[in-house]
C-alpha cells in the first residue's frame, strides 16, 4: 500500500463512510495518517468508587447488583439504568439513552469494565453511557487513547482502528530532514513519530512526536513563504517610476492625509523606487483611510505612463472605490472605469478594447477583472482590498496580466503583528495605525435581554434624528439546534411588531448577488430605516448616516468580527454607538465583550481576540490563501515558530534553490505541498 492510495482501499471503508471521511478532509491514507488527534484521554489507572473525582473520565470494574430498569420519557426518548457494585461494594448508578441492546448486553451479577464520565448525585456516583467491556479486556482498554475531530457517522473507535490498520501496512515513512538536523532540532523519525503520535505508550511520547510534526508544519509554511518572497525579491522590474510627487494629487483633497497615511505613503514610494518587485501589506482599521493610500500609489503609476488596478471582493464595495476616486481622478485626467459581473455586455466590451489599448488608467473591479479575456496593455500596479477573501492564487492571477507588476494588499481585518508575519510571510508589513482627525469613537454598550425595551426606545429616538440603524444577526434562520437570534425571526419581529411604523428589510449571504447589491443601495439612499443583515456587512460600503450597531448574540462572534461590524457605523460626524446583546451571563463570555466595550483599537483587540480563541477560530478563512494547519497553533506554538524561523534562513542561505541532496525530501514536500504557489520560481 502506498500514502497516495485513495482511504477506499483500506479495510472497513465503503462508499458510505469514504464519503463521511471526505468530509473530514481525507482522501487517501496519507491524508488519513496526518490526521493527527486533537486530545488524548487517559485510561491509565483502574479506580474504585472512593476515588472518582465529580466529572471526569474513569475506568472502573463493577458488579451488577440491579435489573435493568426501563423509563419511557417521551417518543424518541427512553432511559435504561442499573446499579452496581465497586471492588468495596460501594453503589454506582449506571444510566444509559435510547440504548435498548444494553438489556441484552448487561446482565445482573456479572462483572464488567466500564469507562465513563462520573458523577456524583447527592447519594452516589452515576455514570451516564459508559463503555463496557469484558474484565478479561482490561490490558486492550487501559492506556492513552487518542481523540479525534469527528463527523456525523464517523466514531473515534472507528476513526482509530482505521488508522491502526493503514500503520500496519508496509509503508516506507522518508525523513523530511537529515540525521544531523533532526538530532540537532530533537525531532524523531518519521515512521516512528507517526505510530507514538497516534498511539502514544507515555507523555513524552505525546510531546515528542507532536513536536516532529508541528515543528515540519511551521518550517514548511515558512519556507513556502520565504521563497515566495525571495523570488520577487530577485526579480528586477521592468519598468522604472520616476515622477514619485503625491502632492499632485493629495493638494487637491478637501482633507489632510493623517501621519499614518503619508508614512504608508513614503513606505510605498520607497518601493517602488527600488528595482524589486514591491509586495505590501496595507492593515488598518476600518475608515483609517487606506483606499486613500491605495489611489496615491495608483496615481504613481499613471503619471509613469502604466496602468493599475483595483479588486474588491464585492460589486457594492468596488462601486463605492469607484464613486469616491472618479472625481479626483477626473480632475488630473486620469480615466478610471467600473468592471463588475453585472456591466452590461456592451460597456464592457468597450472596457476590454480600452483597456487593451492603455485608454482606460485605472480599473476598479471585482472577481470579474480576474477573467481570461481582460488584457491590460502596461499593468504596473495591482491592488486587492479584504486580501482574505481572496487569496493568493487570484492575486497571482491579477498579477500576472502584466511584467513584473507591483502588489498592494489591503486589509482591515487587524491582525497582531507576530501573527502577520506567518500569514503573510510573502509581504513587508504597513500598518495605518491612525484615523483621520474629527473622527468620534463609537460608543459599545454590553445589553441582556431584560434590557430590550431600553435598546429599542433608544433605536427609535435615533430614527426619529433621521439615523439608520444595522441589525446583526449570527444565523439567517431559526435553529432547532441553537437558541440564537436569526435575520429571519428579528425581521420578522421588527417589521411586524417593534417597529413596524419604519422602514425595515434584511439582507443575508444566501441572496444572490444583484439583490444584495440592491438593498445595500437603497440603505445608502436612506430608503432603509434599520437593515437586519447576518455578518455579511462586516465587508461593505461605507454608509455615513448609519450610526447605530446592534448585534444579537454578540457573544457568538470572535472580537474581530465585532470589531469590523462595529465599523460599519462612525463613518460620518455623527456620534455612534454599538450595542451588543447577549443573553450569556457566563464570567468568560462578560470579560470578552467588555474588551469590546472598554476599546476601539482593532490591533489590541486582535490581540486578545487571538489569546482568548486560538488561531484557528480568529481567521477562519486563512488570510494567506495557504493550506491549512494541521497541528501546530501559531499562538501556542511561537516558540517552535521563532525557531523554525532561524532554521529557514539558515537551510536557505546554505542552499537557495533545495538542491542539494541533503534538502532532496524538502524539496519533494515543498513542491507537494506548496508547488501552486512556487511555479514561477522553477520549483
Amino acid at each position: 500500500m502506498n500514502l497516495s492510495d485513495n482511504i477506499r482501499f483500506l479495510k472497513g471503508v465503503g462508499p458510505t463512510k469514504e464519503l463521511l471521511l471526505n468530509k473530514l478532509g481525507i482522501y487517501s491514507i496519507k491524508d488519513l495518517i496526518e490526521f493527527y488527534p486533537r486530545n488524548y484521554e487517559y485510561r491509565e489507572e483502574v479506580k474504585d468508587s472512593s476515588q472518582f473525582v465529580n466529572n471526569e473520565y474513569t475506568l472502573f470494574f463493577a458488579t451488577i447488583c440491579t435489573s435493568m430498569n426501563v423509563r419511557y420519557i417521551r417518543k424518541n426518548l427512553s432511559i435504561y439504568s442499573c446499579f452496581g457494585l465497586d471492588n468495596n461494594g460501594k453503589m454506582i448508578k449506571l444510566v444509559w439513552f435510547n440504548q435498548k441492546y444494553i438489556r441484552t448486553k448487561i446482565l445482573e451479577g456479572n462483572r464488567y469494565l466500564f469507562f465513563g464520565k462520573t458523577c456524583f448525585d447527592g447519594r452516589c456516583f452515576a455514570v451516564e453511557s459508559p463503555e463496557v467491556y469484558s474484565p478479561t479486556m482490561i490490558n486492550d482498554v487501559k492506556g492513552i487513547f487518542p481523540i479525534y475531530t469527528l463527523t456525523s457517522g464517523i466514531t473515534n473507535k472507528y476513526l482509530m482502528g482505521l488508522v491502526k490498520e493503514a500503520l500496519k501496512e508496509e509503508i516506507k515513512f522518508e525523513n523530511l530532514f537529515s540525521n544531523e538536523f533532526m538530532k540537532k532540532y530533537n525531532l524523531m523519525e518519521r515512521g516512528d513519530a507517526l505510530k507514538k503520535i497516534h498511539f502514544p505508550k507515555s507523555e513524552a511520547d505525546i510531546k515528542l512526536s507532536r513536536n516532529t510534526f508541528i515543528f515540519e508544519e511551521l518550517f514548511l509554511l515558512q519556507l513556502a513563504l520565504r521563497l515566495i518572497k525571495n523570488n520577487d525579491l530577485v526579480l528586477k522590474k521592468v519598468n522604472l517610476y520616476n515622477d514619485l510627487y503625491e502632492e499632485n494629487f493629495t493638494s487637491m483633497l478637501p482633507f489632510e492625509l493623517t501621519g499614518a497615511q503619508k508614512r504608508v505613503i513614503s513606505e510605498i514610494k520607497n518601493d517602488l523606487k527600488s528595482n524589486k518587485i514591491m509586495n505590501r501589506l496595507v492593515q488598518g482599521d476600518v475608515g483609517s483611510g487606506k483606499t486613500m493610500i491605495a489611489a496615491v500609489a495608483c496615481f504613481f503609476a499613471v503619471k509613469n505612463g502604466y496602468q493599475a488596478a483595483i479588486m474588491a471582493p464585492t460589486a457594492i464595495l468596488a462601486t463605492q472605490h469607484y464613486e469616491e476616486l472618479k472625481e479626483y481622478f477626473a480632475r488630473l485626467n486620469i480615466n478610471v472605469r467600473l468592471l463588475t459581473s453585472s456591466t452590461k455586455k456592451k460597456e464592457k466590451n468597450e472596457i476590454l478594447e480600452e483597456l487593451k489599448v492603455g485608454e482606460i488608467d485605472i480599473l476598479i473591479g471585482t472577481h470579474a477583472i480576474l477573467e481570461d479575456n481582460i488584457e491590460f496593455c502596461n499593468l504596473s500596479l495591482v491592488v486587492t482590498d479584504e486580501q482574505h477573501r481572496f487569496g493568493v492564487k487570484q492575486r497571482i492571477k491579477l498579477t500576472n496580466k502584466g511584467r513584473s507588476v507591483d502588489t498592494i494588499v489591503m486589509t482591515a481585518t487587524p491582525i497582531p503583528r507576530s501573527l502577520a508575519v506567518v500569514l503573510y510571510g510573502d509581504l513587508d508589513i504597513s500598518i495605518v495605525d491612525e484615523l483621520p482627525k474629527g473622527r468620534i469613537p463609537i460608543k459599545t454598550c454590553i445589553a441582556t435581554r431584560n434590557q430590550e425595551e431600553r435598546v429599542n426606545n433608544f433605536i427609535k429616538k435615533q430614527i426619529a434624528l433621521g439615523r439608520q440603524i444595522y441589525v446583526v444577526c449570527p444565523l439567517v434562520e431559526e435553529s432547532e439546534k441553537l437558541d440564537l437570534n436569526s435575520v429571519e425571526n428579528v425581521y420578522e419581529r421588527y417589521s411586524k411588531e417593534d417597529f413596524k411604523e419604519f422602514r425595515v428589510e434584511y439582507l443575508h449571504g444566501k441572496m444572490p448577488p444583484g439583490k444584495k447589491d440592491e438593498i445595500m443601495k437603497s440603505f445608502k439612499e436612506k430608503n432603509i430605516d434599520i437593515l437586519i443583515s447576518t455578518s455579511v456587512i462586516e465587508v461593505g460600503i461605507s454608509v455615513p448616516n448609519a450610526t447605530v450597531m446592534v448585534i444579537e448574540d454578540a457573544d457568538r462572534f470572535g472580537l474581530a468580527s465585532l470589531h469590523q461590524l462595529r465599523g460599519r457605523v462612525g463613518r460620518g460626524s455623527f456620534e455612534s454607538f454599538c450595542i451588543l446583546k447577549t443573553s450569556n451571563n457566563s464570567t468568560k463570555s462578560r470579560e470578552r465583550l467588555a474588551i469590546m466595550r472598554d476599546s476601539n483599537n482593532g490591533f489590541e483587540i486582535a490581540e486578545k481576540d487571538l489569546e482568548l480563541r486560538g488561531p484557528g477560530d480568529f481567521f477562519g478563512i486563512r488570510q494567506s490563501g495557504l493550506q491549512e494547519l494541521k497541528i501546530a497553533d501559531l499562538l501556542k506554538d511561537i516558540n517552535v515558530l521563532k525557531i523554525t524561523q532561524e532554521a529557514v534562513k539558515e537551510n536557505l542561505r546554505k542552499d537557495a534553490t533545495l538542491s542539494s541532496n541533503e534538502n532532496k525530501n524538502i524539496r519533494k514536500k515543498i513542491i507537494e505541498d506548496y508547488g501552486e504557489y512556487l511555479k514561477n520560481i522553477g520549483m
